[in-house]
């Protein structure tokens, strides 16, 4: 293996297509966290934190706006198909890369297991006579023929899915300030009796706000992928940086908004974690089938989700072979620029996955999970690194590429990864989350031998060259 370059070297062409548009990377990133997680999860937050999880989430919204900055100087100056797992291999060599690369296309696979079985349960509760394992297939196939195809149709699917998203978020953020303020039909002013009564605006004090950045920080990962797919739209550079600097900040208005919202409609006591709170406050101001719509919605959810993920996990494979870090015959790219293997390979370990999760969800499968339960905190804090190893050469080396600076460096890329750090602290002080932090910190552990182990190969490899060179001068 070689070590990480001695500069950021300009932007090689991508063998991919170029078919994603500035409209699709713009949606994308917009609708890319706003999952299932948000619309059901959320509920979790407001059982431990109280009205306090609209702190809770802007501190995890805050972290999360910091990594995708940080993503966004790093991909608009060097806009790349493998996004951060090639910022990390330029920025601390190809260890590094390698880590970074595999860790998250296992985090996508094992989650796109979780997204194919709650959708399917989702529309085995509509059609019933569908099993719900054929409703799984259905999915999977579905979304394999979209990848598989022209990356415009991965596009389309984002954008109207996104779209929905937005615009469900959007309308909910409406009709609940209608109802708060008593402008709705049969509604008065609800004031702030349930931000201050029943124990507070902090009845679990601040424990209770740690406890809710726990339950919800993991609700922001998959913003990532817009970073990924920037390669593949007519202008990287350009598109990446619009992309980011638009979703940022209405991604935090989205979830703080509608946490605000609901914990000013609703006493926080009525919340149950698996109970959506959006059902709740729209039965609440009198929506009829409340229950069915949000159904729909968390269900285009999920597809986006797993469309969005076999996409990125299919991306980072491809851009793995290409530096040689996975095999080398996933380079196989269609004549519309489609890495067709990268997807087959990403969608047949997708399909175990699904199948352990509906086999064994409660040993296996959660085996399983737990081992990417903290991953995505592993690779934010690669891609800190990155930025800070990196934007010091960028501005020494490519002054002109950096067109999305990171905010506050290098102060604010060091509070983010000390604020990763203390997560993960805390998630090893709570009981509930420990097993993730461990079967996590081992997957990691596991990558990282590997990934030293081919790097003192390569290095030994590299000296008996040099010797057999200098033996036969």
């Amino acid at each position: 293996m070689r070590d990480a370059p001695p500069s950021p070297p300009a932007a090689e062409p991508e063998p991919l297509s170029h078919g994603l548009k500035r409209r699709h990377l713009t949606m994308l990133g917009l609708g890319g966290v706003i999952g299932a997680g948000l619309f059901v999860g959320s509920g979790a937050g407001i059982a431990v934190a109280g009205p306090a999880i609209v702190i809770s989430y802007l501190i995890a919204g805050a972290l999360a706006m910091l990594v995708m900055r940080m993503l966004g100087e790093m991909s608009a100056a060097m806009p790349a198909s493998g996004a951060f797992s090639v910022h990390a291999e330029r920025a601390l060599g190809r260890w590094a890369g390698f880590s970074a690369g595999w860790l998250y296309w296992f985090l996508l696979v094992v989650v796109l297991a979780v997204e194919a079985t709650g959708a399917a349960r989702i529309a085995h509760g509509w059609v019933p006579g569908v099993p719900q394992w054929g409703w799984v297939l259905v999915l999977m196939v579905v979304f394999t023929l979209a990848n598989l195809t022209a990356v415009k149709n991965f596009g389309e699917f984002e954008f109207w899915f996104a779209a929905l998203k937005v615009g469900a978020i959007v309308l909910f953020l409406v009709l609940g300030v209608l109802a708060i303020a008593g402008w709705l039909p049969d509604t008065d002013p609800v004031g702030l009796a349930n931000l201050t009564g029943r124990g507070g605006f902090l009845p679990n004090g601040w424990s209770g706000v740690v406890s809710g950045v726990l339950v919800v920080v993991f609700a922001f990962g998959g913003l990532e992928v817009v970073t990924i797919a920037a390669a593949e739209s007519d202008d990287p550079a350009r598109n990446v940086a619009r992309a980011v600097r638009s979703a940022v900040w209405r991604i935090l208005l989205f979830y703080v908004g509608s946490m605000l919202v609901i914990v000013t409609l609703l006493p926080w006591t009525s919340m149950r974690p698996g109970e959506s709170p959006y059902v709740a406050v729209l039965d609440a101001i009198g929506v009829p089938a409340a229950g069915r719509i949000m159904n729909v919605v968390v269900f285009v959810a999920l597809l986006s989700a797993l469309n969005a993920n076999l996409y990125g996990s299919s991306r980072m494979v491809f851009s793995l072979a290409e530096r040689g870090e996975a095999p080398k015959g996933l380079l196989t790219v269609s004549a519309g620029g489609v890495p067709r293997r990268a997807v087959l390979a990403s969608v047949a370990f997708g399909f175990v996955s699904v199948l352990l999760n509906l086999k064994w969800p409660d040993s296996v499968f959660l085996y399983l999970l737990n081992s990417v339960g903290a991953v995505l905190l592993f690779v934010w804090g690669l891609i800190a690194v990155s930025e800070l190893r990196l934007r010091r050469r960028i501005e020494r080396e490519a002054t002109g590429a950096l067109t999305l600076p990171m905010w506050g460096f290098p102060w604010l890329t060091w509070a983010a990864l000390a604020a990763m750090g203390a997560v993960l602290v805390l998630m090893l002080c709570d009981g509930g989350a420990r097993p993730q932090v461990l079967w996590s910190g081992a997957a990691t552990g596991a990558v990282l031998v590997v990934a030293w182990a081919r790097e003192r190969r390569a290095k030994g490899a590299d000296r008996d060259g040099t010797a057999e060179g200098s033996g036969t001068g």
